[in-house]
């Protein structure tokens, strides 16, 4: 006979995981979806296999319809859980291969093939005439002909969730996420040997339940999505939403962007800024009634609005509730707000980079001292899109060495004579056309990319000069520009010595062009600028005018030359 005292257990946790998912806000996605429906399938499941084993085991007492049928249903149930399990390892892969339709319903096939078994099996074993998965006779229930084709099916579907997880592997970004879905096949298919081993025990369910836990820590647990106390949902939560709604999108958004965020939340610290904007969340979810608020940190919100809301007319009110103090009981906060229409959701494909254009209109907005909303428009993405196409440029280009050097003379005045040079990096396309600097520096900054860059020219300088020789080319030294993120390295001066005596060249031939962006801090300025100069290295400032420093600090500083910001040459 059957024990079942695992399964009244496993169906009180299974119910404990639903009821605590439906009690915080959520949002729909296709991998929400596939587990919702995996585990009221799973609950299902449990359920009618408790009803059937009873069925079974007082089967003289029970009508015969009726125990066929739970049997029926329970065997509908199991094959249709097999499939539900491969889904959602489908929705966690984000496996393309799925969209297409002829695809989706081949993958179907043996479930649909348990399917009309089990209703075959309902309507035979009433008749008593023959069996397919399963009969009764005078001895009560026994396995059919075709019972082992349960398993045929459930290890199809366990096969297919391990070639989806490995065509699609590259989509998992966290590690918990690689492990979990890892671990979540290995116990389905563990569960499936267990129950051809020990058919008679009810604890199969049971490591199907561990499996559907651990998904729901690592994927599903509503906490993963919320901020500011629940009251919003966060950044990833708005990054797998747009990635699913790309092609369709059903809402209007609205970016709302705090002015001077970082400056208020020092004021009002961090503790009150964060009740702040749980109010503030709270009061768009009653102006947007039906949408959906995002929290994409740093005081920016993103509103999906109802097709139909009048988003100018939204942004006025918004505007006039910011006139008025945010409080609660333990908070009274006094801020403003930038505001973005967007109008670029609808005709992008990549969801990444629509969302890398809502941020950047969003930073705009917080920069904008104006309650007219600004609007992000298609220039906004082919800026996007072009930056994208840049970073994967530099990322060749410093794989392979690829920046190209170019030297400017600087002059003498008084002679009129080239004294020296200034080496210039140059980032190539595909098409061997120039990138000017002003496009390629900052994404290079952003990306992280700059200190490699910048150590890529200076090699290249110091092969230059061994090569070539500069009394060759009637100059005496070649400037270097070095960033205030490759300033910052503390091992900057061993690491440029190095390269200096690789190629046996003099430092005091390369000067270093530093900004004022690298004296903010005057104890770790004077540190490195001394120890870069023990090893021979001289220094220039370049853009002078533009930063922090003043003729009392200049005056302190080890500068050989020093040069003018354009702006200040060009106003004079």
């Amino acid at each position: 006979m059957w024990s079942y005292s695992f399964e009244i257990p496993n169906l009180m946790i299974l119910g404990i995981i639903l009821i605590f998912y439906y009690s915080r806000p959520r949002f729909k996605t296709r991998r929400n979806c596939a587990f919702i429906w995996m585990a009221l399938i799973e609950a299902w499941t449990i359920l009618i296999d408790i009803v059937a084993v009873l069925c079974d085991m007082h089967f003289k007492s029970i009508p015969l319809w009726f125990s066929c049928l739970t049997n029926s249903l329970y065997f509908m149930a199991f094959f249709i859980r097999s499939y539900a399990m491969y889904v959602f390892v489908v929705s966690v892969m984000k496996d393309t291969l799925e969209n297409n339709k002829v695809i989706r319903q081949l993958v179907r096939i043996p479930m649909y093939c348990g399917i009309v078994l089990s209703i075959i099996s309902f309507f035979t074993s009433i008749n008593q005439n023959s069996n397919f998965i399963f009969y009764f006779d005078e001895a009560g229930y026994h396995h059919g002909a075709l019972y082992y084709s349960l398993y045929v099916g459930c290890f199809y579907y366990v096969l297919m969730a391990f070639i989806s997880l490995a065509l699609f592997r590259k989509s998992l970004g966290r590690r918990r996420e690689k492990f979990g879905i890892i671990i979540y096949n290995i116990l389905i298919c563990c569960a499936f040997i267990l129950r051809i081993l020990v058919p008679g025990h009810l604890i199969m369910d049971t490591l199907v339940l561990v499996a559907i836990l651990l998904v729901f820590v690592a994927f599903e647990n509503p906490e993963f999505y919320l901020d500011l106390r629940g009251t919003a949902f966060n950044r990833y939560a708005f990054s797998e939403h747009l990635e699913e709604a790309m092609g369709c999108f059903k809402y209007l958004p609205l970016g709302v962007a705090i002015h001077n965020f970082h400056e208020m939340r020092d004021i009002y610290g961090s503790a009150q800024m964060e009740e702040g904007l749980s109010i503030i969340s709270k009061c768009f979810k009653q102006m947007f009634p039906g949408g959906m608020v995002f929290y994409v940190r740093n005081g920016r919100f993103i509103i999906l609005a109802q097709q139909g809301t009048d988003l100018d007319e939204k942004c006025e009110a918004i505007a006039e509730r910011f006139e008025h103090s945010w409080k609660s009981q333990d908070v009274e906060l006094y801020l403003s707000a930038g505001f973005v229409i967007y109008d670029v959701v609808y005709d992008v494909d990549s969801s990444e980079t629509v969302l890398t254009a809502m941020l950047g209109a969003l930073d705009k907005a917080a920069r904008i001292e104006d309650r007219k909303p600004i609007h992000a428009v298609k220039e906004d993405i082919l800026r996007v899109q072009k930056e994208k196409k840049i970073r994967q440029y530099i990322e060749k280009a410093v794989e392979e060495g690829g920046f190209d050097l170019f030297l400017q003379p600087i002059m003498d005045a008084k002679s009129k004579k080239a004294i020296g040079a200034e080496a210039l990096a140059r980032l190539r396309d595909e098409n061997g056309e120039i990138i000017l600097p002003g496009d390629f520096i900052p994404v290079a900054e952003n990306s992280g990319r700059i200190n490699e860059l910048g150590e890529i020219i200076f090699e290249k300088t110091c092969r230059f000069i061994k090569e070539e020789g500069l009394k060759n080319l009637s100059i005496d030294w070649i400037n270097v520009n070095l960033s205030p993120a490759q300033f910052v390295r503390t091992d900057l001066a061993e690491r440029y010595a190095a390269i200096a005596e690789k190629y046996r060249v003099d430092p005091s031939c390369v000067h270093l062009e530093i900004t004022e962006g690298a004296m903010i801090d005057d104890a770790f300025f004077n540190r490195q600028i001394s120890a870069m100069t023990r090893k021979g290295f001289k220094f220039v400032l370049d853009d002078y005018g533009t930063g922090y420093s003043n003729l009392a600090r200049l005056k302190k500083c080890p500068f050989i030359n020093v040069k003018l910001d354009m702006t200040i040459v060009w106003a004079h």
